[in-house]
């Protein structure tokens, strides 16, 4: 093998086997989660430390439009993209051997870019570690499968299951329903172990087709860099199978949403345990940590949901809290505390929707954590019984969220300025342009009858 591929993680080494890599796919994620980058003969990557793209990748849309540059003139400057080896993966569905190597985004200094979201999670993670620290995470991420839809005129349907009927809702953890699509579960569970990604489970949720599946707890960056990863081959698995593969926050009428759960616990380098126990007992480390949450995921809420079809999933009655209470094993808490030993003991964020970019939503969750434990922030008292009202402090439009986290200038700090003015900017454009679309209710109920 030649040098840089000496470089590659054990399952990349695996994959290629004997045989001689055809194209490497040399990507970053921009605001909305998107890859973004070059494919390149392996040949000529080979030869290369670096490679080019314009900043103006983290102003564009999710509908392809360009967001005004808050930060200057619109000249497009260049970024150095450097490939980060450690993220070498397959790409299985490829005809030929071809490998996906996230870069890392730095400027013609050396300094990591601040706009690009992979950076603003190595960001607030650094700012653990400055304390001693070491943040934990394991994510779950919920998605729908559905039938192809290539008219957006049209609702989203669930798909086909083997039985020749469309997936049936309201068949949480059973596994006659999995088994309906099981083609495409054994096709991202192939997927993933030829990638080296390790699967926690999968079960079936709540709604028609509805998927969650979980990965084990580590790295943040290492899991982020996971979900960027699993999105696409879990797309690539539906597509092999004639449907679609959607992490829509709320892509079908009348069922549940798709959340990003993310489980945090903090880990002290020093001694190498949970923060969050001493012995049997929560610390205060742990309550300071929900009470950071809690006073500024409201904040967050625009990171977490990104999308004017995001805040379709915060209704009642639909498993998604909306509210930012706490509470022990209450799954109708915002911020859960599960069932665990004192050394797992940690704390679930379960308002992220999965429509978030993973960069962005786990770091603006360890970000309110870890404000949390700088500012020694108390949570208010446990709920130790359902609540499934509203909470106040909860935006339920994106402009509302948009405007939250204008005014909270300690998250902004921790996030960086420079990234929260370029996400605004984008978010409000793709506002502005939802705002200009006639909806098919207004046309049915306001057509003739006003």
């Amino acid at each position: 093998m030649s040098d840089w591929t000496q470089k590659l993680p054990q399952a990349a080494r695996d994959y290629i086997g004997g045989r001689r890599v055809d194209e490497v796919e040399c990507i970053v994620s921009d605001i909305a989660g998107v890859a973004r980058g070059k494919a390149m003969p392996a040949s000529k990557f080979a030869k290369q430390k670096s490679f080019f793209l314009p900043n103006s990748i983290f102003l564009q849309t999710i509908t392809g439009e360009w967001a005004d540059n808050p930060l200057g003139d619109f000249t497009e400057p260049d970024m150095v993209l450097v490939p980060d080896y450690s993220t070498a993966t397959a790409a299985p569905w490829a005809s030929d051997p071809t490998l996906q190597v996230i870069h890392d985004v730095i400027d013609d200094e050396g300094n990591m870019v601040p706009t690009a979201p992979r950076n603003v999670l190595k960001r607030v993670v650094a700012l653990f570690e400055a304390e001693g620290l070491t943040p934990v995470i394991a994510p779950e991420m919920e998605f729908f499968l559905v039938a192809r839809n290539i008219d957006p005129n049209l609702p989203v349907i669930p798909p086909m299951g083997r039985s020749g009927r469309r997936a049936a809702a309201k068949q949480a953890y059973s596994l006659s329903a999995v088994d309906e699509y099981g083609q495409v579960i054994d096709d991202i569970y192939d997927f993933a172990e030829a990638q080296g990604f390790e699967i926690d489970g999968i079960l079936q949720e709540g709604g028609s087709g509805q998927i969650e599946i979980n990965l084990a707890h580590g790295d943040p960056v290492k899991l982020a860099d996971e979900i960027f990863f699993f999105k696409r081959l879990i797309r690539e698995a539906a597509l092999r199978h004639d449907c679609y593969a959607t992490f829509m926050a709320k892509p079908i009428e009348g069922e549940p949403g798709s959340a990003m759960h993310i489980h945090h616990s903090v880990v002290s380098k020093e001694t190498g345990k949970n923060i969050f126990s001493d012995g049997k007992k929560e610390t205060q480390a742990f309550h300071h940590f929900i009470g950071g949450l809690q006073k500024y995921l409201p904040a967050a809420i625009a990171l977490l949901a990104p999308y004017v079809n995001s805040y379709r999933r915060y209704v009642p009655g639909f498993a998604a809290p909306i509210n930012v209470e706490w509470g022990r094993d209450n799954r109708t808490t915002g911020l859960r505390v599960p069932v665990s030993t004192p050394s797992a003991r940690r704390v679930e964020n379960r308002l992220a929707g999965m429509d978030c970019n993973p960069y962005i939503g786990i770091a603006a969750s360890l970000a309110c954590g870890y404000l949390g434990l700088k500012e020694k922030i108390d949570p208010k008292p446990e709920r130790n019984i359902e609540f499934n009202d509203f909470d106040d402090d909860i935006p339920l439009t994106l402009g509302q969220a948009l405007d939250l986290l204008a005014e909270a200038q300690p998250l902004r700090d921790v996030m960086s300025e420079d990234f929260c003015l370029v996400y605004e900017s984008v978010k409000r454009n793709e506002y502005k342009e939802f705002l200009e679309v006639i909806s098919p209710w207004e046309r049915e109920h306001l057509l003739l009858n006003v």
